[in-house]
């Protein structure tokens, strides 16, 4: 079983530097759909079936984008448990000025996610973000047979997908972030974890694979 997994189209905020998080949201850009366009078109004879997306609008829009493009018509399941990190307080600030206010706890959010403390502006944690997306990727998982794909945010996402192949939480950036719009591939044999690891943040299908954005 293929399980497919990509972040959602760039957004006004991705442009602006600013974190969007759990709670925070802006419109994609005007031309994240013909990325987004692009991606489903690469995917357009997956037999998918079904597509889950997070709550936000950002994530919502491009899963519809997505399946607009696929050969068969696929059901979009929102999952509030596919929500981006939590930043709490930081959601909607510029990411450069949070960084000279908040310096060290980012750089643990961007390298060292076992080292991250987000209590300093009362952001979700680690592992409480952890819990759902795994929770929510694998029930998932245990409902369908054929491929399933995902639609998510940069950082949870990144994370998720790299505790379902086995990493432990120091290593779960050590492959970078997910860039928007990018593709990753994961196989399951039993549908149990750890998932084994097929594609990891491909963006080559892209016009400019150098517009992709991983701030975080």
């Amino acid at each position: 079983m293929d399980l497919y997994f990509t972040r959602h189209g760039k957004t006004e905020w991705n442009l602006e530097r600013r974190f969007q998080g759990m709670k925070g949201d802006s419109p994609l850009l005007a031309s994240s759909y013909e990325e987004v366009a692009r991606l489903g078109q690469e995917l357009s004879d997956v037999a998918f079936e079904a597509i889950y997306c997070s709550t936000a609008k950002r994530a919502v829009d491009t899963a519809h984008a997505i399946e607009a493009q696929l050969s068969h018509s696929v059901p979009i399941i929102q999952k509030s448990g596919l929500l981006e990190m939590g930043y709490g307080a930081l959601e909607g600030q510029l990411i450069d000025e949070m960084r000279r206010k908040y310096g060290s706890s980012l750089e643990q959010m961007r390298y060292r996610l076992d080292l991250y403390d987000p209590s300093a502006f009362a952001g979700e944690t680690v592992d409480e973000m952890l819990t759902r997306m795994t929770s929510t990727i694998t029930t998932a998982v245990q409902k369908h047979d054929g491929p399933l794909l995902f639609v998510g945010h940069g950082t949870s996402m990144t994370a998720a997908i790299q505790s379902l192949i086995g990493k432990e939480i120091a290593q779960l950036r050590e492959m970078g972030g997910l860039y928007n719009n990018s593709l990753t591939i994961a196989h399951t044999q039993d549908k149990q974890v750890p998932y084994t690891l097929v594609k990891w943040n491909d963006v080559s299908f892209l016009d400019d694979p150098t517009s992709a954005d991983s701030l975080l």
